[in-house]
């Protein structure tokens, strides 16, 4: 049997149909309702986001904005079935901010909105996000800890100028140097050409799509070779939407984790990929729109002016990355050959991927930790 549509560990909730408004689906967390702030966020180039805050009581509290993966949520930062990154950081002092930049799947924009690039990402999700957070928290110090394409649109907006003076940086993944397999690269260019007069995105949820339909191959081709029978947890851990990458150490999730896949993480736009590729290509963040003097704001290369970047920043990776490799060691070492001036380390996690950095049920023992001292060290 290739994969079976009935879930091996515990029951899914029913299915939801798809969104076509920009209403938020509601946040999943332990949090007493009356500390949560969903907070009516529009950019200005029209679109809806979702910004939230986490009130503390306390208005003294150094604020710090956590920034998803592309596809992924602000869910990802306050799992209710393990300790979360939000737990933390109100335990040490914090005051946590959750951005749902235009990425999210708390948002349709992935499957039926308006389409975008990273360039839109960096220009106008951040940097009108934090400064909003900014006019209300005042002079409090604001830091950001940031995953994946979060961090690679923040490392855009940070070399634009558009974000200084922030106390400090965690970026998760990959920041500045994109590294791909060169197996995921093909494949990406490759289904990218093939695919895109025949679909938009590729769905991680197998009870959305039914057995017969033209997603159906995709899960197929994920499900050789996999070792869990779940086609949501195949088409993520053993396939990364296609690309033949994986997102996680499957060992590191929870089984509650595990079960809530599809709802943490949503379609991937078939769209973006030339965005994606043209950046991995250079192995630097370069920008997409070179003529449209909209985003003349951004650098064309933002490796290139990584000298504008004004606050600390930690490279964090865990050893076992399947996606981004080594590409925050590489960053590392480039960034201190290029801009030795910047303050800039690195530290990897042993055992660890990529998702499960904060997905993991052990994450609050194994990972946090660098954050929260990297943090404290820039109070």
């Amino acid at each position: 049997m290739i994969f079976r549509t009935t879930p091996s560990r515990t029951a899914r909730p029913a299915l939801r149909r798809v969104r076509t408004t920009a209403a938020l689906r509601p946040l999943r967390h332990r949090l007493d309702p009356a500390r949560i702030e969903e907070i009516p966020f529009r950019t200005s180039d029209g679109v809806r986001l979702g910004l939230t805050r986490v009130d503390t009581g306390d208005p003294t509290r150094p604020a710090v904005l956590l920034l998803h993966g592309h596809t992924a949520s602000a869910d990802m930062f306050l799992l209710p079935e393990t300790r979360n990154l939000v737990d933390v950081l109100l335990d040490e002092g914090y005051e946590p901010w959750l951005l749902d930049w235009r990425g999210s799947c708390r948002l349709p924009y992935n499957e039926t909105g308006r389409r975008y690039t990273y360039d839109d990402v960096a220009l106008h999700d951040i940097p009108e996000a934090v400064a909003h957070i900014r006019g209300r928290i005042g002079e409090r110090p604001l830091s950001v800890v940031a995953h994946c394409i979060g961090s690679l649109t923040l490392s855009m907006s940070l070399a634009a100028g558009l974000v200084p003076g922030l106390a400090a940086v965690v970026s998760q993944g990959v920041f500045l140097t994109p590294k791909l397999a060169g197996r995921t690269s093909l494949r990406m260019s490759v289904a990218g050409e093939l695919l895109k007069t025949r679909i938009d995105h590729i769905p991680v949820d197998f009870r959305k799509v039914g057995l017969w339909s033209k997603y159906t191959p995709l899960f197929a081709l994920a499900s050789r070779g996999a070792s869990c029978p779940d086609p949501t947890c195949q088409i993520l851990h053993n396939s990364a939407w296609g690309t033949g990458a994986s997102l996680f150490v499957h060992e590191n999730l929870a089984d509650t984790t595990h079960d809530r896949l599809a709802e943490l993480l949503g379609p991937a736009p078939l769209w973006i990929l030339p965005h994606l590729r043209r950046i991995e290509l250079a192995r630097s963040v370069v920008r997409w729109h070179d003529t449209d003097h909209r985003y003349r704001a951004l650098p064309p290369n933002a490796l290139d002016a990584a000298d504008r970047i004004d606050t600390p920043v930690l490279l964090l990776a865990g050893s076992e990355n399947g996606l981004w490799l080594d590409s925050q060691r590489l960053c590392h070492e480039v960034l201190a050959r290029r801009q030795p001036q910047l303050d800039v380390s690195y530290a990897e996690i042993p055992g660890y991927g990529h998702l499960d950095t904060f997905l993991g049920r052990g994450a609050a023992l194994d990972v946090f930790g660098h954050i929260l001292e990297f943090l404290g060290g820039h109070r």
